[in-house]
Protein backbone atom coordinates (compact mmCIF):
# COMPACT_ATOMS: atom_id res chain seq x y z
CA UNK A 1 0.00 0.00 0.00
CA UNK A 2 1.31 3.34 -1.01
CA UNK A 3 1.27 6.38 1.20
CA UNK A 4 0.80 9.85 0.40
CA UNK A 5 1.06 12.77 2.53
CA UNK A 6 -0.79 15.85 1.71
CA UNK A 7 -0.06 19.02 3.04
CA UNK A 8 -2.61 21.75 2.01
CA UNK A 9 -4.42 24.42 3.88
CA UNK A 10 -7.56 24.71 1.86
CA UNK A 11 -9.41 22.10 2.99
CA UNK A 12 -12.19 21.75 0.26
CA UNK A 13 -9.29 21.05 -2.05
CA UNK A 14 -7.06 18.94 0.17
CA UNK A 15 -9.96 16.72 0.87
CA UNK A 16 -10.65 16.63 -3.03
CA UNK A 17 -7.07 15.87 -3.45
CA UNK A 18 -7.30 12.65 -1.18
CA UNK A 19 -10.81 11.39 -1.90
CA UNK A 20 -8.88 11.80 -5.88
CA UNK A 21 -6.11 9.24 -4.62
CA UNK A 22 -8.06 7.14 -2.43
CA UNK A 23 -7.91 3.36 -3.97
CA UNK A 24 -7.01 -0.31 -3.22
CA UNK A 25 -3.28 0.36 -3.49
CA UNK A 26 -3.01 4.12 -2.05
CA UNK A 27 -4.34 5.69 1.03
CA UNK A 28 -3.88 9.99 1.25
CA UNK A 29 -3.53 11.53 4.70
CA UNK A 30 -4.27 15.61 4.60
CA UNK A 31 -2.48 18.10 6.46
CA UNK A 32 -3.09 21.37 6.94
CA UNK A 33 0.15 23.12 8.41
CA UNK A 34 3.86 22.14 8.76
CA UNK A 35 3.31 21.54 12.35
CA UNK A 36 0.46 18.98 11.84
CA UNK A 37 2.80 17.49 9.02
CA UNK A 38 6.13 17.18 10.97
CA UNK A 39 4.50 15.30 13.57
CA UNK A 40 2.74 12.92 11.02
CA UNK A 41 6.25 12.48 9.43
CA UNK A 42 8.02 11.48 12.54
CA UNK A 43 5.67 8.40 13.60
CA UNK A 44 4.37 7.42 10.04
CA UNK A 45 5.78 6.33 6.51
CA UNK A 46 5.10 7.87 3.34
CA UNK A 47 5.94 7.46 -0.04
CA UNK A 48 5.27 10.41 -1.48
CA UNK A 49 4.50 14.29 -0.35
CA UNK A 50 2.29 16.93 -1.80
CA UNK A 51 3.59 20.00 -0.33
CA UNK A 52 1.56 23.47 -0.86
CA UNK A 53 3.80 26.25 -1.69
CA UNK A 54 2.16 28.86 0.74
CA UNK A 55 0.91 28.16 4.25
CA UNK A 56 -0.06 29.46 6.96
CA UNK A 57 3.01 28.27 9.31
CA UNK A 58 5.80 28.36 6.85
CA UNK A 59 6.63 27.91 3.29
CA UNK A 60 6.72 24.81 1.71
CA UNK A 61 9.97 25.72 -0.10
CA UNK A 62 11.92 26.27 3.57
CA UNK A 63 10.60 22.92 4.58
CA UNK A 64 11.84 20.98 1.42
CA UNK A 65 15.00 22.51 1.89
CA UNK A 66 15.12 21.47 5.10
CA UNK A 67 13.57 17.97 4.03
CA UNK A 68 16.22 17.14 1.47
CA UNK A 69 18.97 17.30 4.32
CA UNK A 70 17.50 13.72 5.80
CA UNK A 71 15.57 12.66 3.21
CA UNK A 72 14.77 11.38 -0.62
CA UNK A 73 10.91 10.99 -0.02
CA UNK A 74 9.68 12.07 -3.28
CA UNK A 75 8.08 15.69 -3.71
CA UNK A 76 5.13 17.45 -5.75
CA UNK A 77 4.60 20.63 -4.99
CA UNK A 78 1.67 22.71 -5.37
CA UNK A 79 1.63 25.72 -6.11
CA UNK A 80 -0.94 28.61 -7.07
CA UNK A 81 2.43 30.76 -8.92
CA UNK A 82 3.56 29.70 -12.53
CA UNK A 83 7.03 31.99 -12.46
CA UNK A 84 9.30 30.46 -14.26
CA UNK A 85 11.77 31.31 -11.03
CA UNK A 86 9.65 29.45 -8.28
CA UNK A 87 9.21 26.76 -10.35
CA UNK A 88 13.27 26.50 -10.83
CA UNK A 89 13.88 26.67 -6.85
CA UNK A 90 11.53 24.44 -6.17
CA UNK A 91 13.24 22.11 -8.59
CA UNK A 92 16.94 22.89 -7.85
CA UNK A 93 15.85 22.84 -4.05
CA UNK A 94 15.00 18.76 -4.73
CA UNK A 95 11.32 19.03 -5.61
CA UNK A 96 10.73 16.07 -8.52
CA UNK A 97 8.09 17.41 -9.85
CA UNK A 98 5.36 20.46 -9.27
CA UNK A 99 1.23 21.37 -10.68
CA UNK A 100 0.22 24.68 -10.46
CA UNK A 101 -3.24 25.32 -9.51
CA UNK A 102 -5.76 25.17 -10.50
CA UNK A 103 -4.95 21.64 -12.28
CA UNK A 104 -7.40 18.27 -13.09
CA UNK A 105 -7.76 15.88 -10.36
CA UNK A 106 -6.72 13.62 -13.60
CA UNK A 107 -3.75 14.92 -14.26
CA UNK A 108 -2.29 15.33 -10.28
CA UNK A 109 -2.92 11.21 -10.50
CA UNK A 110 -1.13 10.87 -13.34
CA UNK A 111 1.84 12.68 -11.68
CA UNK A 112 1.43 10.90 -8.39
CA UNK A 113 1.63 7.38 -10.27
CA UNK A 114 4.74 8.40 -12.37
CA UNK A 115 6.23 9.41 -9.03
CA UNK A 116 5.32 6.75 -6.97
CA UNK A 117 6.50 4.10 -9.95
CA UNK A 118 9.95 5.82 -10.64
CA UNK A 119 10.60 5.64 -6.99
CA UNK A 120 9.68 1.59 -7.00
CA UNK A 121 11.76 1.23 -9.65
CA UNK A 122 15.15 3.34 -8.01
CA UNK A 123 14.69 1.03 -5.08
CA UNK A 124 14.41 -2.35 -6.38
CA UNK A 125 17.08 -1.33 -9.37
CA UNK A 126 14.72 -2.98 -11.90
CA UNK A 127 12.66 -1.42 -14.92
CA UNK A 128 11.25 -3.21 -17.74
CA UNK A 129 9.86 -0.85 -20.43
CA UNK A 130 8.82 -1.96 -23.89
CA UNK A 131 10.51 -5.46 -24.35
CA UNK A 132 13.69 -3.81 -22.56
CA UNK A 133 14.72 -5.10 -19.09
CA UNK A 134 17.02 -3.58 -17.25
CA UNK A 135 18.41 -4.75 -13.77
CA UNK A 136 20.80 -1.99 -12.42
CA UNK A 137 21.34 -3.88 -9.22
CA UNK A 138 22.60 -7.33 -10.96
CA UNK A 139 23.98 -5.66 -14.03
CA UNK A 140 22.25 -7.24 -16.02
CA UNK A 141 20.32 -5.59 -19.70
CA UNK A 142 18.31 -7.08 -22.21
CA UNK A 143 16.64 -5.85 -25.11
CA UNK A 144 13.60 -8.44 -25.96
CA UNK A 145 15.93 -11.86 -25.77
CA UNK A 146 19.25 -10.42 -26.50
CA UNK A 147 21.41 -9.68 -23.58
CA UNK A 148 24.14 -6.49 -23.63
CA UNK A 149 26.98 -5.64 -22.45
CA UNK A 150 27.28 -1.74 -21.41
CA UNK A 151 30.12 0.18 -20.15
CA UNK A 152 29.72 1.79 -15.86
CA UNK A 153 29.28 4.90 -18.01
CA UNK A 154 26.68 3.45 -20.35
CA UNK A 155 25.07 2.09 -17.14
CA UNK A 156 25.21 5.20 -15.39
CA UNK A 157 23.49 7.17 -18.40
CA UNK A 158 20.94 4.60 -18.75
CA UNK A 159 19.87 4.66 -15.13
CA UNK A 160 19.65 8.16 -15.09
CA UNK A 161 17.63 8.61 -18.01
CA UNK A 162 15.02 5.54 -17.51
CA UNK A 163 14.49 6.95 -14.58
CA UNK A 164 13.70 10.21 -15.63
CA UNK A 165 11.82 9.16 -18.32
CA UNK A 166 9.80 11.64 -19.70
CA UNK A 167 12.22 14.66 -18.49
CA UNK A 168 14.64 16.23 -20.76
CA UNK A 169 18.16 16.12 -18.37
CA UNK A 170 20.78 19.02 -19.43
CA UNK A 171 24.02 17.89 -20.85
CA UNK A 172 25.77 19.45 -17.70
CA UNK A 173 23.61 17.92 -15.43
CA UNK A 174 24.44 14.38 -16.61
CA UNK A 175 27.95 15.17 -16.97
CA UNK A 176 28.34 16.24 -13.28
CA UNK A 177 26.21 12.89 -12.56
CA UNK A 178 28.16 10.42 -14.50
CA UNK A 179 31.94 11.58 -14.30
CA UNK A 180 31.23 12.42 -10.92
CA UNK A 181 35.37 12.24 -9.71
CA UNK A 182 36.18 15.15 -12.04
CA UNK A 183 33.86 16.43 -14.23
CA UNK A 184 35.30 19.75 -14.40
CA UNK A 185 37.90 18.09 -16.57
CA UNK A 186 35.71 16.04 -18.57
CA UNK A 187 35.42 16.81 -22.33
CA UNK A 188 31.71 17.20 -23.52
CA UNK A 189 32.64 15.15 -26.18
CA UNK A 190 32.99 12.34 -23.80
CA UNK A 191 29.05 12.39 -23.54
CA UNK A 192 28.21 12.18 -27.05
CA UNK A 193 30.05 9.17 -27.44
CA UNK A 194 28.34 7.57 -24.91
CA UNK A 195 25.13 8.11 -25.76
CA UNK A 196 26.08 6.87 -29.71
CA UNK A 197 27.17 3.86 -28.14
CA UNK A 198 24.05 3.35 -25.75
CA UNK A 199 21.75 4.22 -29.07
CA UNK A 200 23.97 1.43 -31.12
CA UNK A 201 23.47 -1.38 -28.43
CA UNK A 202 19.14 -0.15 -27.73
CA UNK A 203 17.97 1.21 -30.46
CA UNK A 204 16.75 -0.27 -33.89
CA UNK A 205 17.99 2.44 -36.15
CA UNK A 206 20.01 4.31 -33.84
CA UNK A 207 20.69 7.13 -36.67
CA UNK A 208 16.60 7.24 -35.73
CA UNK A 209 15.75 6.70 -32.48
CA UNK A 210 12.95 5.93 -30.90
CA UNK A 211 13.67 6.09 -27.23
CA UNK A 212 17.39 7.92 -26.43
CA UNK A 213 16.20 11.26 -27.93
CA UNK A 214 18.09 14.57 -28.35
CA UNK A 215 16.24 17.80 -27.21
CA UNK A 216 18.52 20.21 -29.09
CA UNK A 217 20.02 23.15 -27.05
CA UNK A 218 19.20 21.45 -23.97
CA UNK A 219 20.56 17.77 -23.70
CA UNK A 220 18.84 14.40 -23.76
CA UNK A 221 15.78 12.61 -22.37
CA UNK A 222 14.41 8.91 -22.50
CA UNK A 223 10.67 9.18 -24.23
CA UNK A 224 7.99 6.86 -23.11
CA UNK A 225 6.35 6.29 -19.96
Amino acid sequence: MNRVLVIEDDGALGQGICLALQSEVLTATLCRTLTEAQKHQETERFDLLLLDVNLPDGNGLEYLKELRKKSGLPVILLTANDLETDIVTGLELGADDYITKPFSLAVLRARVNTQLRRSSEKMNGMVEIDGYRFDFERMEFYKGEQELVLSKNEQKLLRLLVTNRGITLSRNDLIDRIWTDGADYVDENALSVTIKRLRDKLEEIPAKPKYLKTVYGIGYTWEGK
